[in-house]
């Protein structure tokens, strides 16, 4: 049977179609969004995985190229490895539904989404985010709470749901949220300095959004007449519950409220042994199972940590909850990078570093949307060591990548624009050290390490990670959260902004949502942590260096007529790469005439501009010039005056007196000075040596006029 709903949504109709494509797929709908059109197919098994430690859900998210039209690059034409955005995407599709599961459901569960039309001025993640809601909801898998999402844009003082591309150019937010009916359970955004206040009113306006179209889901899902599967959360057992608590109860609470990680944690690891050792054996049939017995420790930590933070109110670390751990920053901790720094927070501690480059460094990225350059890029690694573990060394996975977007989502608003800046410039966060928000840490290493390398950046950015912890009513928010807290807790909201507003946000819960009033407090409580965490980066580096390192390339920028670029490039390059060959330096050259040189030696810089300069140079009426006869006729000679420009020096131009044959005269190789008499509307040339050579014999009689003027006191000439 097929069913179609729609809503309208920001100027353009979403349409929800189910019955027509992929009908063996657990649940499956076509999402349409103007002419975006998204495929989004849902499958779970209907047995648990055994030994599962967690939800195993894969959420994958594919744009082909066919959907806008287009051939995929590289040799085999066909789709690889997952974008960066096609990660990122992913991503953002698994966050919202993960929590919205049965607690205990360990069925493996699949999501795709795959784009099979592409709108030019329509983002298909956001419709492919609110299809994988929906094919979970309309399937028979139990997904029983109905979500969407909407992106949000604040143009000219107004909200705009959906926004086009080209609206999004000039828009001061870029919001992703999803949410319920009652609570928002998502949110991912860049901004451009906005206040608090303007971020709720958005989020607002967002949820009211998303309400709307979880109305046409909810009418589709009762037409469809969709029975669930039947599934029973897993309970408990109360008892063994009760054994571990008085076994360990009190050991667990004074190994949570040990300082530092390790100590920490192996208390809590010795606990745990002790836990186990109650397992029953073979022939035991009545005791607790080793699955039991984890289960509960597990539940009893989680337990524990619960009861005294909202009883006592203290952290396990022993915080307020508004309270930043210890800060100290480093500079210049790198001799040849072109700035570093170290950024320290508790136990979390980030190397970064910053190189520049010229536009051919920039990277370039191949999507729906055509080829795009990107000139400012942070990459974020995270090894094995900073949690003291011992794996094998991979490519970045999705953490990896997804950390590395936010933070460079939360400093772009503050790097100065190419025409102010004109460097390609690279960050590298290396986590060395973890326990809490090591995507933070790279954000306020980040702009320590740009203000060392001299990036004229508008102003600093700084991030604190915020937690909550909540039962019922009662809730407690609580600032740069450790790991634990972030374990244990109810949300991970990462928060990143400057003095004047926000920059970047990212928001991911395990309970079904979060409210107005707990969003505001987060905020208004991570703007006094970050104003906090600013005034201690000031103390290593307040503004950026007036300088870039010495290790950086100089680039320096000049204009060149854009009828000139051909010949500075030549035929297939051969002239500018010989340039490059004789400099040593780097030449980027924009559609506009813009020639940026790069190089760390000025005086290269400058024999490279030289060259070019001569290349571009144009005749001018009445200037000398030094130059080459090339060719001679009877008629006159052909003379180089520049490079690339040749000029007729006739006959009758060669000499003061007439001549009957020129080559007499000139020879082809003579270097010889010829004046501009005239440059035609064609472009020809009229030269003259002739005039040069008055110019000589008139410079001479002056002189001698001069010297014996000078002369009156000197010997007669005796007859």
């Amino acid at each position: 049977m097929i069913e179609t709903v729609s809503v309208p949504l920001g100027g353009l109709e979403l349409s929800i179609e189910v019955g027509r494509w992929a009908k063996q797929a657990d649940g499956a709908v076509v999402m349409r969004y103007g002419d975006s059109v998204v495929l989004v197919t849902a499958c779970a098994e209907k047995e648990a995985r055994e030994n599962a430690a967690f939800f195993p859900l894969t959420c994958d998210y594919r744009e082909y190229y066919y959907a806008a039209g287009r051939f995929p690059g590289g040799f085999f034409k066909r789709e690889g490895r997952p974008s960066e955005k096609e990660v990122l995407t992913s991503r953002l599709i698994d966050r919202p539904l993960r929590p919205l599961f049965p607690e205990g459901y360990l069925c493996e569960t699949q999501v795709i989404a795959t784009v099979v039309s592409s709108d030019p001025e329509v983002d298909p993640d956001t419709v492919g985010m609110a299809g994988a809601a929906a094919a979970l909801y309309l399937s028979d898998i139990p997904f029983n709470t109905p979500i969407s999402a909407v992106r949000v844009g604040y143009i000219d003082g107004e909200y705009v749901v959906n926004p086009s591309r080209q609206q999004l150019e000039t828009s001061r937010l870029n919001l992703l949220v999803a949410g319920s009916e009652e609570a928002i359970v998502m949110v991912e955004a860049g901004c451009h300095e906005i206040s608090e206040e303007e971020m709720i009113g958005a989020l607002e306006f967002g949820h009211g959004e998303i309400k709307r179209v979880i109305a046409v889901l909810r009418e589709l899902y009762e037409k469809l007449g969709i029975v669930k599967r039947e599934f029973e959360v897993p309970q408990p057992d109360p008892q063994v519950f009760e054994l571990v608590r008085e076994k360990v109860g009190q050991k667990v609470l004074e190994g949570m409220n040990t300082p530092g990680k390790h100590a920490s944690d192996e208390l809590i690891k010795a606990c745990k042994e002790e836990v186990m050792e109650l397992a029953a054996d073979e022939e035991d049939e009545e005791g607790p199972t080793s699955a039991e017995l984890a289960n509960a420790f597990s539940s009893l930590k989680d337990r524990i940590f619960r009861d005294q933070l909202l009883d006592q109110g203290r952290r396990p670390d022993g915080r307020a909850s508004d309270e930043i751990r210890s800060i100290t920053t480093e500079v210049a901790v790198l001799p040849r990078a072109h700035g570093s720094a170290v950024f320290t927070r508790g136990e979390t501690q980030a190397l970064v570093s910053i190189t520049l480059g010229t536009d051919e460094d920039a990277q370039k990225m191949d999507g729906l949307g055509g080829e795009l350059s990107k000139k400012f890029m942070l990459h974020y690694n995270f090894p094995p060591f900073s949690v003291g573990e011992v794996r094998f060394l991979r490519s970045p996975g999705r953490r990896e990548i997804g950390h590395g977007a936010l933070a460079e989502r939360a400093i772009r608003p503050v790097i100065p624009e190419p025409t102010e800046f004109p460097y390609t410039i690279r960050v590298v966060s290396d986590i060395l050290e973890s326990n809490g928000s090591s995507s933070m840490a790279s954000v306020c290493g980040g702009v320590l390490a740009l203000q060392d390398a001299g990036v004229p950046i508008k102003r600093p950015v700084a991030g604190v990670a915020m937690g909550l912890v909540k039962e019922g009513d009662r809730f407690a928010v609580l600032s740069d959260i450790a790991g634990f807290e972030d374990h244990y807790g109810d949300m991970d909201f990462k928060v990143t902004g400057s003095s004047e507003g926000l920059t970047a946000l990212q928001m991911d819960i395990k309970i079904s949502g979060v409210t107005k009033e707990i969003l505001t407090q987060a905020l208004q409580q991570a703007r006094e942590g970050r104003l906090y965490i600013l005034s201690k980066m000031a103390q290593s580096l307040e503004a950026p260096r007036s300088d870039i390192s010495a290790h950086a390339p100089r680039i320096v920028t000049i204009t060149i007529p854009v009828e000139k670029i051909g010949e500075v490039i030549g035929p297939g390059g051969k002239q500018i790469r010989s340039i490059i060959d004789q400099t040593g330096v780097k030449i980027d050259i924009e559609d506009d005439g813009t020639v940026k040189i790069a190089s760390t030696d000025g005086e290269s810089a400058q024999k490279a501009i030289q060259i070019i300069e001569e290349i571009t140079a144009t005749a001018e009426v009445g200037k000398t010039y030094l130059g080459k006869v090339v060719k001679v006729v009877d008629f006159g000679a052909f003379v180089e005056i520049l490079p690339g420009t040749e000029g007729l020096l006739h006959i009758s131009e060669v000499a003061e007196r007439r001549i009957q044959d020129i080559h007499t005269e000139i020879r082809v190789g003579d270097k010889i000075l010829v004046k501009v008499l005239d440059v035609e509307p064609n472009g020809k040339i009229r030269l003259s040596r002739r005039a040069v050579l008055r110019e000589q014999r008139g410079e001479r009689s002056d002189h001698r006029e001069r010297d014996r003027g000078s002369g009156g006191g000197g010997r007669r000439r005796r007859r």
